[in-house]
């Protein structure tokens, strides 16, 4: 008996039950509810709840709190990719008089735009939106808790600045925006700024017994871009694919990685427990695989969404309580079940269609001084240049298409290297950012670092 490579053996069926089992019970959560994700395919669903024959399934609504930030996150990228705005542009460019503008867009996006982590009391995300109807009455009177640009400071009110921007620049709702430009084209036909039934009711469960309150569902309104919506296991599912791959209608593969990348300096305790800020995406390390998405959380309502690029494994998991189950933890052991259970299974190794003689002269062996390195050629006309110990700087690298190449990653990062040639169209160096390597170590017939004591190489004695 054979299974298909696309479904999930039945003993890693049954610990993703058993993970979501545990965090229901012990969370005392009304109702759980999880999706598992990979080669781009829901491939596992799974729920438990207090009510016997009514669990949900994969189209039931519950709120998803802050994962909305990564959907008004996907709206602003877009006015940049367009053209519109600059990363690097201060707010008050395109949202004048705000008192807020100095914080450009990458900082709001990334949390580091120094503003306060809520709007004034009473608290937002229990009373109705309409207490706070101007951007004045999300920010306050000083809206402002830190230097701008100078470390990671959560903040609601600044992805209310991000929704307030993409509304001023479309010249529409950023709730008519989002469904025009992103959850119609990605079919996230359950995703929605105000409930739709079926959906999960919200509720607090007390800490010290087994009894329950519901919880008031408010229209955040201007607070709607930092957590309004609500969302199903598979239109997060959907959403999750997406930010893995990206889509040209929406965004395209290299603005995702985009913003998978850390945008924001972290506080010690977050270098110890591997916790970084991108562009609108939590970013996390843990149990070796580096983990990006989101959690949420609304009175009534736990969200999370958690992807492994590498492992090509996803999870969402949502849960209609106020406290209760650690979701991150969960999502991220969701994921690790199954990239152990049945790891990724990668492409067949190819050779490339052809190669440049000129380019292949380059592959093998370089030296930075005494530190030897690897250049390796990519199948797309890109290389990668990595160190021979195993320790050092490595970075992938794009074709220009001009015969130089741009790092893309770590120290090189946005650094060119360039082959130097003889006169007689020989490879003389490799030029990275000024630093040269060599065939040879310190070879005498490069430039600096080449040889420099004329009597060579010598022992000891």
């Amino acid at each position: 008996m054979t299974t298909p490579q696309d479904e999930l053996l039945p003993g890693t069926r049954r610990a993703l039950l058993h993970r979501i089992a545990v965090a229901q019970s012990e969370g005392r959560a009304p109702s759980l509810v999880a999706a598992v994700v990979r080669g781009g395919r829901t491939v596992w669903h799974g729920a438990r709840t207090s009510v016997d024959g009514h669990g949900p399934d994969e189209n039931v609504q519950y709120r998803i709190g802050s994962i909305t930030k990564t959907f008004t996150a996907v709206l602003v990228l877009r006015l940049r990719d367009e053209g519109l705005l600059d990363l690097a542009d201060p707010l008050e460019k395109h949202l004048p008089g705000t008192g807020a503008g100095e914080a450009t867009i990458a900082e709001l996006l990334a949390h580091t735009g120094g503003l306060a982590a809520e709007s004034p009391a009473p608290w937002w995300e229990r009373t109705p939106g309409s207490l706070r109807p101007q951007l004045a009455d999300v920010l306050g009177e000083q809206p402002l808790r830190h230097p701008v640009g100078r470390r990671f400071h959560y903040s609601n009110p600044g992805y209310t600045l991000l929704g307030a921007l993409v509304e001023k620049v479309r010249g529409a709702s950023w709730e008519e925006v989002l469904r025009a430009e992103v959850l119609e084209p990605l079919g996230l036909r359950r995703t929605s700024a105000q409930p739709q039934a079926p959906h999960a009711g919200g509720w607090a469960v007390h800490p010290w017994a087994d009894v329950m309150l519901p919880e008031p569902t408010e229209d955040l309104g201007r607070m709607a871009p930092a957590g309004q919506l609500w969302s199903t296991t598979g239109d997060l599912a959907r959403f999750a694919v997406f930010l893995a791959y990206g889509d040209d209608r929406v965004l395209s593969a290299e603005t995702v990685r985009e913003m998978r990348m850390p945008a924001a300096p972290v506080e010690a305790p977050d270098v110890v427990d591997g916790l970084s800020y991108g562009l609108g995406l939590q970013l996390q390390s843990r149990d070796g695989r580096l983990l990006f998405g989101h959690s949420g959380s609304l009175p009534g309502y736990l969200a999370n969404l958690t992807i492994s690029v590498e492992d090509d494994v996803a999870a969402v998991v949502l849960a209609n309580c106020t406290s209760g189950p650690p979701l991150a933890l969960v999502g991220a052991d969701l994921v690790r079940i199954v990239a152990e259970a049945e790891p990724r299974i990668p492409e067949p190794w190819r050779p490339m269609p052809d190669v440049d003689a000129s380019l292949l002269d380059l592959a093998g062996p370089w030296y930075w001084g005494t530190h030897a390195f690897a250049l390796r050629l990519a199948a797309d006309g890109g290389v990668s240049l990595e160190p021979l110990t195993g320790y050092g700087r490595r970075s992938r690298f794009r074709a220009n298409g001009d015969g130089t190449w741009v790092g893309l990653e770590g120290y090189y990062a946005g650094e060119t290297l360039r082959a130097v040639r003889r006169p007689d169209g020989s490879v003389s160096h490799l030029d990275l950012g000024s630093f040269v390597f060599t065939r040879r170590p310190y070879e005498e017939s490069a430039p600096v670092p080449g040889g420099v004591d004329p009597a060579g190489w010598r022992g000891i004695g």
